[in-house]
């Protein structure tokens, strides 16, 4: 058949090292686009099912055949004050779209919350009196962060925005443009991303983490209330030297408006 190339048998079923290229190739394009992190969590999820399948159907894995990606640690760099600036300049406006933006990115940059708990907030979960949010942590672990006069000011105008959206009634706290559904951690990753490259800078919700964390050393903060304030049980996961953790997982487009 033209432009079919047949890999050797090797002793072994054709169908197998068919199998073993596309999965080179599969993660050729993973380590082109996500972090080396991610792309050996995915190996390792479908070596963990190719071996699953292999025992089931007594057919040949064909991951037997891959080596993992080799994970190396990726320093974070900080935001710069120009580049904060850009990022909130890219969202300014009094549109939907742009009052949520501008919380979201004004929310990462004063608490360095991690995606998945921003993206879990619900509207209960915000005290503008207060300046206080309920943040769920790892292992269901619930904390109360603070935020400043600026983040609560650009709360207080979403949430007004938020009240004439179509689903106002949901109890998450973001939602999606056009009065779509929740954005999910992956839509928030996506926009922020976005706006990032609206704004020239390299920007993902985990940067934002490390700079809360950096900022937060450098100025004299203790180590004990960041970890506290970060959710963090062990000072192994401070953010300050951690790698960046992969990129979620692209999702549907409606997720991420």
């Amino acid at each position: 058949m033209p432009g079919h190339v047949q890999a050797p048998d090797r002793g072994g079923h054709p169908l197998r090292w068919r199998r073993i290229i596309a999965g080179q190739q599969w993660m050729a394009w993973l380590l082109d686009r996500y972090s080396t992190a991610y792309a050996s969590n995915q190996y390792r999820a479908l070596q963990q099912f190719f071996k699953w399948l292999a025992a089931e159907d007594q057919l040949a894995d064909p991951m037997a055949g891959l080596a993992p990606p080799r994970v190396t640690d990726k320093l974070v760099p900080v935001f710069t004050p120009e580049e904060l600036t850009r990022l909130e300049r890219a969202c300014a406006g009094r549109s939907f779209t742009q009052r949520r933006d501008t919380a979201v990115i004004v929310v990462l940059t004063a608490t360095g919350i991690r995606l998945s708990e921003l993206a879990g907030l619900r509207c209960g979960d915000v005290d503008l009196w207060q300046r206080e949010l309920m943040v769920r942590g790892k292992g269901g672990k619930d904390r109360i962060v603070r935020i400043g006069h600026q983040a609560a000011r650009s709360l207080d105008r979403y949430l007004r925005a938020r009240s004439r959206h179509a689903q106002a009634h949901r109890p998450q706290l973001w939602l999606g443009a056009s009065n779509r559904e929740p954005l999910t951690a992956a839509g928030i990753y996506q926009m922020t991303a976005r706006r990032g490259r609206q704004a020239g800078v390299d920007a993902f919700p985990h940067r934002f983490r490390h700079h809360f964390s950096h900022t937060w050393l450098d100025r004299g903060g203790p180590e004990g209330d960041l970890m506290e304030l970060a959710g963090w049980s062990s000072r192994r996961c401070s953010a300050a030297t951690a790698p960046a953790p992969a990129a979620p997982a692209p999702a549907a487009p409606t997720t991420a408006s």
